[in-house]
C-alpha cells in the first residue's frame, strides 16, 4: 500500500488537479459517480504505475485509473452542493436547441464533447437540449439513448450530494420546465 507521500509526488510530478483517499466520492465523465475502493500500485511491462481502484455506483463497474491520468481523463470530485442551485439555474435557463440545419450526428458529437469534458454543467445543458426538445418532436433512437445517459449522470450526482432519492431530483428537474 502506497503512503500519502508517495501520492502527493506522483501527483505533483503529473500536474493532477485532485488527490483522491480510499472511500471518496469522484465523478468519471460519461460513466458517473463512482467510489475509490483503494489506490494500487502495480507493474506494467516492467514500470511501477499507481492506479486509483474505483467503482461506478450506477453499475458497480471497477475501472482501474492510473494517477497520472486522472486530471487528462477528467475525473473530479462530486459537485459541492452549493452548486447545485446554479446547475439548476443554468438549466432553466438554457435555451432550446438550434437543430435547423444542423445533423443529428453534428449534434451528437457537440453533445458527447460536452459530456467527456467532465463538466456537470457541460452534462446539465445536453440534458436541457434533449428535454427541451421531446416537447417539439419525438426524439431518435441516438437522442433518446443520450437524454437516458445525461439524465442518470445528472440525477445520479445530485441525489448523492444532496444524500436525497433520485426520484425526488427528477421531480425538482421536472419543475424547472413546467416553469418555463
Amino acid at each position: 500500500m502506497l503512503n500519502r507521500a508517495m501520492i502527493k509526488k506522483i501527483q505533483i510530478k503529473n500536474d493532477a488537479f485532485y488527490e483522491f483517499n480510499q472511500d471518496d466520492l469522484a465523478v468519471y465523465p460519461a460513466h458517473g459517480v463512482g467510489k475509490i475502493n483503494g489506490i494500487e500500485n502495480r507493474s506494467i511491462n516492467g514500470e511501477p504505475i499507481v492506479f486509483y481502484i474505483m467503482q461506478i455506483l450506477e453499475s458497480s463497474m471497477i475501472i482501474m485509473i492510473p494517477i497520472r491520468n486522472a486530471k487528462t481523463i477528467g475525473l473530479r470530485p462530486v459537485i459541492d452542493k452549493n452548486e447545485i442551485p446554479k446547475i439548476y439555474n443554468a438549466i432553466k435557463v438554457q435555451k432550446p436547441a438550434q437543430i435547423n440545419g444542423m445533423t443529428w450526428n453534428r449534434r451528437y458529437r457537440d453533445y458527447m464533447d460536452k459530456i467527456k469534458t467532465g463538466s456537470l454543467y457541460g452534462v446539465a445543458e445536453v440534458f436541457s437540449e434533449l428535454y427541451s426538445l421531446t416537447s417539439s418532436k419525438e426524439l431518435a433512437f441516438g437522442e433518446r439513448k443520450m437524454l437516458d445517459m445525461v439524465q442518470e449522470l445528472l440525477i445520479k450526482e445530485i441525489s448523492v450530494v444532496k444524500n436525497i432519492d433520485e426520484q425526488k431530483v427528477m421531480k425538482e428537474l421536472s419543475v424547472l420546465f413546467e416553469d418555463s
